[in-house]
């Protein structure tokens, strides 16, 4: 579990906001630590928007100052991943053998940095990032040795010196959940299907996932399933 100090009510933090689960309660842990946040979120082409209005309703709701940058011009230069090109998304459980299809190529390290100019530019001194150890065996700007030089990068890379944090990166969505559940969150406020359909598919890695960490916790998902 995630035990939020209090760091001053002025600290100003930008998160990283995806619209899922996790970002949802690392925007929560970040209002708990007093933050004065700004939510930060990515059009980077993938397959639906869908994540991204449940991200705008969340800051809306909260009053949280909320950006919505495009970056869909990577994919010019950014192919062959299931999330953004004509691939099939692969169900089933997160392996490392069919979810690889999934992994956009330094996605992360793009939004980091463009989140870190975002900071030094309303004066934060802090970028969250919601890698989780799940994410570890696939996506390798999600594992510890990446955002450690990314916080290392961040902090010498302009005049202020930003810190990336990674409050998850040693939990699962287990953990994840059982967090937000203690803050009574309602996760029927996120998005975590690759698929954009009217309700979650719930076969695709991510849905796969999510569910099986409502049930660890012998909780219904709020969210609709096909």
């Amino acid at each position: 579990m995630v035990n939020p100090e209090t760091t001053g009510a002025q600290d100003k933090a930008v998160v990283i906001y995806s619209g899922g689960m996790d970002s949802y309660t690392l925007l929560n842990l970040a209002l708990r630590q007093h933050h004065r946040v700004y939510a930060l979120s990515f059009n980077y082409g993938q397959r639906h928007s869908k994540e991204l209005h449940f991200a705008q309703k969340v800051c809306d709701e909260l009053a949280i100052p909320h950006k919505l940058v495009d970056i869909m011009a990577i994919n010019q230069l950014i192919l062959g991943s299931s999330l953004t090109d004509d691939i099939e998304v692969p169900e089933g459980h997160y392996e490392e053998t069919s979810m690889k299809s999934t992994v956009v190529p330094n996605r992360n390290m793009i939004m980091l940095s463009l989140a870190i100019g975002w900071a030094v530019s309303i004066k934060a001194n802090v970028v969250y990032y919601g890698a989780h150890s799940g994410d570890h065996a696939i996506y390798p700007d999600c594992r510890p040795e990446f955002v450690q030089k990314m916080d290392d990068v961040a902090r010498i890379a302009n005049y202020e010196e930003v810190q990336i944090q990674a409050p998850f990166m040693y939990m699962s969505k287990i953990d994840i959940l059982a967090q937000g559940l203690q803050w009574q969150l309602d996760y029927g406020k996120t998005w975590t299907c690759y698929n954009g359909r009217e309700k979650a598919c719930g076969k695709c890695g991510s849905c796969t996932e999510r569910l099986e960490a409502f049930t660890h916790h012998g909780l219904k998902d709020p969210l609709a399933y096909e």
